[in-house]
């Protein structure tokens, strides 16, 4: 035999016998086939486990279980002479109904005669109680426990996130868990937190003899597996703090996101629109996770988390990082002054500015468009001939804050927002390696004061801005505190992230320039006498209308314990709107209490829907209704209401009547 063929052969060999090892392996060593072989005649039951309870950092529950059952069906236990009329008495439905649901069940893609299947949902304990005495009956059809969520709270729900029933993708990613009708978590930290939270199913071998009737758990229940509850999860969330701040959002567009700078631990991560969870329970789930994600009108989009989803240009928070880079470049100093007298003039483009020609700090506390736009294009000609290299090197920085990335947390969902490279500049000029005479140029400049290119999510706001606090490093933003009552292990949040800017001098100049905006500058209306802060104010230009107001702060500023970022979409300046929600939540956590209410109430009683519904009209070309007629829609509706109210008290008291009748007719000799 030629050398060749005889490698081959031998090759072969080795395979046959591990093929023949294995197949003796799993027939004479487990229970794997003999189980399948006996599955006619052996019933699984599966043990659901109850999820895992979830608590804010004070121990306030926030989302519990509630009982909920269902009944799961098995194809090859189903008899020929199944008695249908009277299973169909039994759970109150109808032959046709019936039949309907078997032919859906079996259409189904990961359909087997052997795997229970769901055949009806969401039976509550007193159909239980009258269903479980004679389900017996019909082996094929058997009452389980699904533990459903129950909400103890009214906000946050894009937060806390929600479960239902498993699709394909989520069977094909995990087939050894999950099957046909289970429960996974789809949003929120119910999604990233799901294999803490699920627990692990328990597994019950049930013997049947020739007529299906129980006869004793399979092989003495050596092969059953007990079910084990889900874990518990602290989170690193504030409830009171949060719900303070999703009252402010309501009738805005925005979030407010607020951390703990010395562990990177989320105080606030709300949103707006907000979504009650309790939404995401009861037997109108379904319609209304569908009505949430259709909710377009005016833009709402209650499903879309703007605290991490949502890309803003920051506006003037931004001016701190450029300052921060142009420093470490060495572009720029403390005693750097640019001609800034009526404005900012460069190369045809203007633009309107705030004081004079000032160094640093004082050009941080009045916010000067000039200034920063200066210092940006120091940035780029660091290089002469160059750009790209300046850029890049400014990329690098930002980056190093958190930016351009998704900070890789624990959070379900986010946006990695952008910072722009010297490359995206050169596709701009079409291909030119040297676009520092461009009009491209020009657009860049303002990234400097936050309107460029540049887009952050308001928990990158907030993250920087804890980077600035600590003189150049930060924790990882995360969400859960602890598991089971145990700190969370995830190596990712120990860590500390430094920055590229390590000069304390440079965090100096700006902290000094932050909290003269809140002594004597553009914030200097929300100074607190109970604690010192350091703030920037953003007004952000959008196109669609209105401008974006945006805050950003520290506190105290001698001992920061608290970050908050706030963005509010077409509201205006940054300290009219954005600022009061910051400061307030700072007080709140810090003191304790709400000493200027008269700022959190400004936020909850005031409502941006006008700006939204203006510019939506716009968007989809049609005329915006005026004030007369926006108040005959309303009192038509008020209209319809009081017809459809007075409509039912109508037929109750009709149906009052006949029931009286009906009982005298009845008592009648």
């Amino acid at each position: 035999m030629k050398p060749q063929y005889l490698k081959i052969s031998i090759a072969l060999i080795i395979l046959a016998l591990i093929f023949i090892a294995r197949l003796s392996y799993l027939q004479l060593f487990t229970d794997r086939y003999a189980l399948n072989a006996a599955n006619t005649s052996i019933k699984t039951e599966y043990i659901i486990p109850q999820r895992g309870v979830i608590f804010d950092r004070n121990g306030k529950i926030l989302v519990g279980n509630q009982p909920s059952y269902e009944i799961s069906f098995t194809d090859a236990l189903l008899k020929p002479d199944f008695d249908t009329l009277g299973f169909c008495n039994l759970v109150r439905m109808t032959p046709k109904e019936f039949i309907a649901t078997l032919e859906a069940i079996r259409k189904e893609k990961y359909y087997s005669k052997l795997t229970p299947m769901t055949f009806m949902k969401n039976i509550g304990n007193d159909e239980v109680a009258r269903i479980q005495e004679i389900i017996f009956k019909y082996p094929a059809f058997t009452i389980v426990s699904r533990p459903q969520r129950q909400y103890n709270v009214s906000t946050s729900g894009n937060l806390l996130g929600y479960t239902n029933e498993v699709n394909e993708r989520d069977l094909k990613k995990d087939s050894l868990y999950y099957l046909p009708g289970d429960n996974i978590g789809k949003s929120g930290v119910e999604k990233s937190y799901e294999k803490e939270l699920r627990g692990i199913k328990g597994v019950h071998y049930i013997q049947k003899d020739i007529k299906l009737r129980n006869v004793g758990p399979y092989k003495e229940g050596r092969l059953d597996k007990d079910v084990v509850t889900g874990k518990d999860l602290t989170l690193t969330i504030d409830y009171d703090l949060q719900k303070m701040a999703e009252e402010m959002l309501v009738n805005k567009h925005g979030a407010i996101v607020a951390l703990d700078p010395n562990t990177g631990e989320i105080l606030v991560m709300a949103t707006g629109p907000d979504i009650d969870p309790n939404l995401f329970t009861g037997p109108q789930k379904s319609r209304n996770l569908y009505r949430l994600a259709k909710d377009t009108l005016y833009e709402n989009q209650p499903t879309f988390d703007r605290s991490v989803q949502a890309a803003y240009p920051p506006g003037s928070t931004f001016k701190l990082l450029t300052a921060l880079a142009a420093l470490q470049m060495g572009v720029i100093d403390e005693k750097t002054i640019f001609p800034c007298g009526r404005g900012f003039f460069y190369r045809g483009l203007s633009i309107k500015g705030h004081g004079g020609a000032d160094p640093l700090v004082p050009s941080i506390q009045i916010s000067s468009n000039c200034y920063f736009s200066h210092a940006f294009i120091n940035i780029m000609n660091k290089y002469p001939g160059n750009p790209t290299k300046g850029v890049d090197e400014w990329k690098e920085i930002m980056e190093s804050f958190g930016l351009n990335n998704y900070l890789n947390n624990d959070l379900a969902t986010g946006a990695k927002g952008r910072i722009p490279s010297g490359e995206f500049y050169e596709k701009r000029s079409r291909g030119k390696k040297n676009w520092s005479s461009d009009y491209t140029m020009n657009g860049s400049i303002f990234n400097g004061m936050g309107q460029g290119d540049v887009l952050l999510t308001p928990l990158q706001i907030a993250n920087f801005t804890a980077a600035i606090a600590n003189n150049g490093w930060y924790y990882t933003p995360h969400i859960v505190k602890y598991i089971d009552g145990k700190p969370n292990p995830d190596p990712r949040f120990k860590n500390k992230h430094y920055t590229k800017v390590q000069n304390k001098k440079y965090y100096d100049l700006v902290k000094q320039g932050m909290e003269a905006v809140m002594l004597r500058g553009t914030g200097a209306s929300l100074r607190s006498t109970e604690f010192t802060q350091m703030a920037k104010t953003g007004t952000a230009q959008v196109p669609q209308g209105k401008d974006n107001s945006i805050f950003t702060l520290i506190a105290p500023a001698d001992k920061p314990k608290i970050v908050v970022a706030a963005v509010m979409e077409h509201a205006g300046f940054g300290a009219t709107w954005a600022g009061p929600a910051c400061t307030t939540i700072a007080e709140k956590y810090i003191t304790g209490s709400l000493k200027r209410e008269h700022l959190y109430k400004k936020l909850t009683n005031a409502s941006f829907m006008g700006e939204y519904k203006r510019q939506w009209y716009k968007k989809h070309g049609k005329p915006a209704p005026d004030s007369a007629t926006l108040k005959r829609m309303k009192d038509s509706i008020k209209l319809a209401l009081q017809l459809k109210n007075e409509l039912k008290q109508t037929k109750k008291n009709d149906s009052t009547t006949h029931k009286k009748s009906k009982a005298i007719k009845t008592t009648q000799p």
